[in-house]
């Protein structure tokens, strides 16, 4: 069995026969087509889907973008969710390729409403194609999804969904809430790397493709070369060579979720999320959440504000002197100076990471004479993490 570590791990063997060096990250077979399908069958039942599901050999702004230039065209008229910068640059994506684009844009500091999708489609009722982030771990909210799906399905729209955060945190089910195009990585609460991703495709997106003369062939970005080449083929010959490392790690990420307990592992990020919350209340010194309502919170990171005479980035420095390997960063962008986001994510979706992480801003809220307590934080990271999470995450969650 692939595990991460031993695709991590770097072991150097010199034979008694010979000088030669082997090396497991250079010394791999070619990666054959019946291994390539079973990693896809793997992340299908991962996301409980009986579409296809297309593995990418990039960052999932390859298939993010692909999907999108593949469905839509000229005569597209689109729904755009913006609630944080993904949504921007899938806007940007469907007028390059031709759409009429409504951007539904809210306030970064919440989440989209399904009566807020619903108002949208009332007043152009000739929206054929919704685009939508589900966690978007750059501004700390979660959109919900399942409502939203319904609002769509109803309309009649595809509905196209960024989950690359969200995979492995929160639930994420195409086939339940209607998802056409569901975009996942492994790099976030998956704690993979992040040269690989995926897409499910329904069938009716899989008819938009093949009827848009736009729609990428003979190109890396094609998801119908996929389609025509792989899929419709019986999935016996590869377009090209795999990369076997991001392939088997993905491989290794679903099997750890798969070993750890899908209800599990999205516990773990859901009470990495509460306790951080609560411990970044707890600590005081002007923080306090950038996400108002912790129902709109992402699992994957929690964002704070500073206060107006601090300088996120700054703070971030400062806090990371002590433990470079925390995982904190400042926002991106407009939001370098007032934003600090703790990743609470994969590997770091811990008790330990988030303490280290409040005690680190502790301290350097402390260097620039600001009143904080971090005990008090430590005290409520404690209790909010042995509190159980809501019943809501259980009866979402299906077994893979």
């Amino acid at each position: 069995m692939v595990t991460l570590d031993s695709v991590r791990a770097v072991h150097l063997t010199v034979t008694e026969e010979s000088t030669a060096v082997t090396h497991p990250f250079l010394d791999l077979a070619p990666l054959s087509a019946g291994r390539f399908a079973a990693i896809e069958d793997r992340v299908a039942r991962l996301l409980g889907t009986r579409q296809d599901v297309v593995v990418m050999q990039g960052e999932a702004l390859l298939p993010l973008e692909g999907a999108i230039r593949a469905a839509a065209g000229p005569g597209t008229v689109a729904l755009n969710v913006i609630t944080g910068p993904y949504g921007q640059t899938f806007g940007n994506w469907l007028r390059d390729c031709g759409a009429t684009v409504h951007d539904l844009a809210v306030p970064f500091h919440t989440a989209v409403t399904a009566e807020q999708i619903r108002g949208a489609l009332a007043e152009h009722p000739e929206i054929d194609f919704v685009s939508l982030v589900h966690a978007e771990a750059a501004t700390g909210n979660t959109n919900p999804v399942a409502e939203i799906g319904e609002a769509v399905r109803a309309h009649g729209a595809l509905l196209y969904l960024d989950a690359v955060a969200s995979v492995g945190a929160e639930p994420v089910l195409p086939d339940a809430w209607g998802v056409d195009l569901c975009v996942i990585g492994a790099q976030k609460a998956m704690g993979g790397p992040a040269g690989v991703s995926a897409v499910s495709v329904s069938e009716r997106a899989w008819t938009r493709m093949a009827a848009n003369p736009n729609a990428p062939r003979r190109s890396y970005l094609s998801l119908l070369d996929w389609k025509e080449r792989w899929i419709d083929g019986g999935r016996k010959a590869l377009l090209h060579a795999p990369a076997q490392l991001e392939m088997l790690a993905l491989e290794a990420c679903v099997e750890r979720i798969e070993a750890e307990g899908p209800r599990t592992v999205m516990a773990r990020h859901a009470s990495a999320a509460a306790a951080t919350r609560a411990g970044a209340l707890a600590l005081g010194g002007g923080l306090e959440p950038y996400v108002r309502e912790a129902r709109d919170a992402a699992p994957v990171a929690t964002t704070l504000r500073v206060p107006s005479d601090v300088d996120a980035s700054e703070m971030v420095a400062r806090a990371l002197v002590s433990d470079p390997g925390l995982p904190l960063a400042a926002g991106g962008g407009a939001l370098a100076g007032e934003m600090i986001r703790i990743n609470h994510y994969g590997p770091d979706a811990t008790r330990g990471a988030v303490q280290g992480s409040l005690a680190a801003l502790g301290a350097a809220l402390a260097e620039k004479g600001l009143k904080a307590d971090p005990e008090a934080a430590r005290r409520a990271v404690e209790d909010a993490w042995d509190r159980p999470v809501g019943s809501g995450l259980s009866e979402a969650v299906t077994e893979a």
